[in-house]
């Protein structure tokens, strides 16, 4: 995956960068064969980036003065065209030149070509870029790209490259862009391109890196996905593989946001997959968003701290995860138990349960799940410093949402255990009778059957249910917290 590396608009360099994107196949090919060779370069000081799939479009308009956007004379202005623009545009690059490739053919005269022409210089305006050139070529013989030819004799402009040649660079914002002032926030308004083969769920947790900054944001709304034929807006709970949203994100920290209009390049960013470092999407903010700036935090007189010492304990987050059937409800309610008989004050989140109210309008799916775990690991962080020892019982099948609960606590307060038992011991448990349901089709999104689950990878304990009972897992569970008798 290429960096993102930003182009400082006030540099000094004057080597043009350009992008080559929109129709794929043949025609890009042949096209690029005719751009001269020694390193991508124009007239010896300019470079091309290719764009052979949407994270290296994403990439590579990031640091490109120009889009060079192919067409094909027979299809028009496609979508694949159009979806290159639109990203090449949200990633910052203001102008284009569009060479629709094949207008050699019979019958393809002035006329189609200004149609074509016209078509996606509508689109271009829509989107927001600031200047189109056009040229019909002929990309496997070369003609137009870099020499006239005799099979469009009612052209006469330039060539590809010549128009390449005359580009003047210009990597300065506007004036406008150059007053904008950073502003400090942590929300912000943006369009999303999704290129991850995981659906993009709001609320999960995901590094983003910014120009001259990186923080930890989530997705917090997405408001619609674009439809790039018609730029219309369509309902969307999540975003698939290239496909583009308007969202809102949220930041763990305020960060300096240059955001105007959108379409510079000091206000892209990407968001990385916190475990793989693989890139997953990226796009342009549109403005901050200023709600958390009327919003102060109350300091009072009564901390955790002070409520901890006056119920004499350190409070606790235990997180028991495991496949359905696994036995965490039950050993769960043992270690309460036992805490309770120990003078501790306690607090028991069972999944079931909690479905019965807090997350009684959530359903099963991916999205439906990293929205139930937010809600309870924030409500397990209240209970925490409210001093108590809180005890969940969660599937919470994503390492990234444990791990999300996990960074809301402070530094060993929160204690993964996962309780352990293989697939077909829990199916053959089944004492709920979920497992036949879901094998027969009654039920969707079934944790093990037809929707995953990430076991931890290094959780604080782990409970074989298959050798131990309750009451023994359940004193493991105690131990850990190293109680044995009431008092501090």
């Amino acid at each position: 995956m290429p960096d993102f590396d930003r182009v400082d608009p006030g540099s000094a360099e004057d080597e043009l960068r350009f992008v080559v994107c929109g129709s794929p196949g043949e025609g890009r090919s042949a096209l690029l064969r005719r751009l001269p060779p020694d390193a991508g370069t124009v007239s010896g000081d300019g470079w091309t980036l290719v764009a052979d799939d949407v994270p290296d479009l994403l990439a590579s308009a990031s640091r490109a003065d120009l889009a060079v956007v192919l067409a094909d004379a027979g299809e028009g202005i496609g979508t694949r065209t159009r979806f290159d623009s639109y990203v090449a545009r949200l990633m910052g690059v203001g102008r284009a030149i569009l060479a629709v490739d094949g207008m050699d053919s019979p019958g393809r005269d002035e006329g189609a070509f200004s149609a074509i022409v016209a078509e996606f210089r509508a689109f271009a305006d829509a989107v927001g870029f600031e200047g189109v050139r056009a040229v019909p070529v002929c990309a496997p013989t070369g003609e137009n790209v870099d020499a006239p030819g005799s099979n469009m004799p009612w052209y006469g402009g330039p060539t590809l490259i010549e128009m390449l040649e005359t580009v003047d660079i210009d990597r300065s914002d506007g004036a406008a862009g150059e007053d904008r002032v950073p502003e400090a926030a942590d929300q912000f308004a943006a369009h999303l391109v999704w290129t991850d083969t995981r659906p993009m769920l709001p609320e999960r947790r995901y590094a983003i890196r910014l120009a001259g900054a990186s923080a930890v944001a989530q997705i917090t709304d997405l408001a619609h996905r674009i439809d790039i034929d018609t730029l219309g807006r369509m309902a969307a709970k999540t975003l698939g593989p290239n496909e583009i949203g308007y969202c809102k994100l949220s930041l763990d920290r305020p960060v300096a946001l240059d955001a105007g209009a959108g379409g510079s390049r000091r206000d892209t960013f990407e968001l990385v997959d916190r475990f793989t470092g693989e890139t997953v999407g990226a796009g342009a903010i549109r403005f901050a968003l200023r709600r958390a700036s009327n919003v102060v935090w109350q300091d009072t007189r009564i901390d955790k701290a002070a409520r901890a010492r006056a119920i004499g304990q350190r409070p606790r987050v235990l997180w028991l995860t495991g496949l359905p059937a696994a036995g965490k409800s039950t050993v769960a309610d043992r270690v309460e138990q036992k805490l309770r008989a120990l003078g501790r004050h306690t607090y028991l989140l069972d999944g079931d349960n909690v479905r019965h109210g807090l997350s009684r309008d959530l359903g099963f799916t991916d999205r439906d799940r990293v929205e139930n775990i937010r809600r309870v690991a924030e409500v397990a962080k209240l209970m925490v410093d409210a001093g108590l020892i809180v005890i969940v019982s969660f599937i919470s099948p994503f390492r990234s949402e444990r791990r999300m609960a996990r960074e809301l606590m402070e530094e060993g307060e929160f204690l993964e255990i996962f309780v352990d038992a293989p697939l077909e011991v829990c199916e053959a448990r089944d004492p709920k009778g979920l497992y036949a349901k879901a094998r027969r089709g009654e039920l969707a999104n079934f944790t093990g059957i037809d929707s995953p689950y990430e076991p931890p990878e290094d959780p604080e304990l782990r409970i074989d249910t298959t050798r131990l009972s309750p009451d023994e897992a359940a004193a493991e569970v105690v131990g850990l917290l190293r109680v044995s008798a009431p008092g501090p």
